[in-house]
């Protein structure tokens, strides 16, 4: 029975040693190939890196050189437009500013008035009203003339002239206030402008039933509004302020209505002239030749108009 059990173990020995055989003839060579693969994988992917490293370095570094360029340039631009506007801000504070100096160009034109009217002259009258008022108006009434007046507040209570400041009106002519001392210490330098202006106005509005805004400072407003403080309280109630463009020194020129017609000639340059005169008989007398010379001259005789206020101060405010 050994025998046959010792043969069927053989059997089974050498039928495993054929198997084993067969699988490592079978499985080196697909060991070795997947070896040399994966050897050459790595060898291939290694020289991908390589390849990928050497084309991104130079890029990086190019895309660095490019920005160190575009932040110069940068600071060049920004350089170049700081100093463009410095050199921009320069030239504006440069550039002359009109204050009022040239007469021609004092206040604020309106359009209607500057297409319309063309050469204006405004024919002013202060310190009334007088004995003379009426004598004026019949001079302007004759020449279908409207004029303004500055009337102060001391004669506008005088019962005997207010007659002649309501027909003042009633013509078509403008009252504006011009005080009610004249006294040029009480007005600027005890700070009274305000309420005697106020005043005046007031009366102006009694006698008349007219509410005027415009007023003209004795002595004109420089030097007596350098005052900031006085200019800010005109402003504040409301009152506009005018001087003039051509004085006509009539108050000094006592029985000369020539040279104060004259002096009007000379003073006349601008196509658009506010003339100072007071009511004085040597006015009175000149006013007939100053009307033919403005005529003569293509002027138009106009009067001051709230609705198209321009201003017209020493000052140069344009608030007044």
């Amino acid at each position: 029975m050994r025998a046959p059990l010792l043969e069927s173990s053989k059997r089974r020995k050498k039928i495993r040693l054929r198997i084993a055989i067969i699988l490592l003839v079978t499985l080196i060579p697909t060991f070795l190939t997947g070896f040399i693969i994966g050897k050459s994988y790595a060898a291939n992917e290694k020289n991908f890196k390589n390849e990928l490293t050497d084309k991104v370095k130079p890029a990086i570094s190019q895309g660095k050189e490019q920005s160190g360029v575009n932040k110069a340039s940068l600071k060049i631009s920004d350089a170049k437009a700081n100093k463009d506007t410095k050199e921009n801000s320069t030239n504006e504070k440069d550039v002359p500013v009109n204050k009022g100096e040239d007469k021609t160009e004092v206040g604020t034109e309106p359009e209607k008035e500057k297409e319309d009217l063309g050469k204006v002259v405004y024919l002013t009258f202060d310190d009334g009203p007088s004995n003379l008022t009426d004598q004026f108006l019949d001079i302007l009434q004759a020449h279908d003339i409207k004029a303004t007046f500055f009337m102060q507040g001391t004669n506008l209570q005088k019962e005997h002239l207010q007659e002649s400041v309501i027909r003042t009106t009633r013509e078509g002519h403008y009252i504006g206030g011009h005080s009610m001392t004249h006294k040029f210490n009480t007005l600027y330098e005890d700070y009274q402008f305000i309420p005697e202006m106020t005043e005046t106005l007031q009366l102006i509005h009694d006698i008349t039933g007219t509410n005027p805004t415009l007023v003209r400072p004795p002595y004109g407003s420089a030097p007596g509004l350098n005052s900031e403080q006085i200019r800010n309280q005109i402003v504040d109630a409301g009152i506009k302020v005018w001087d003039w463009t051509i004085d006509s020194n009539d108050w000094k020129l006592k029985d000369n209505p020539t040279q104060i017609i004259e002096a009007i000639k000379n003073g006349t340059n601008s196509d658009r002239e506010v003339v100072l005169m007071h009511e004085k008989p040597q006015t009175l007398a000149a006013l007939p030749g100053i009307i033919q010379f403005y005529k003569e001259q293509g002027y138009k005789f106009v009067v001051y108009d709230e609705e198209n206020h321009f201003y017209l101060n020493f000052q140069n405010d344009i608030r007044m």
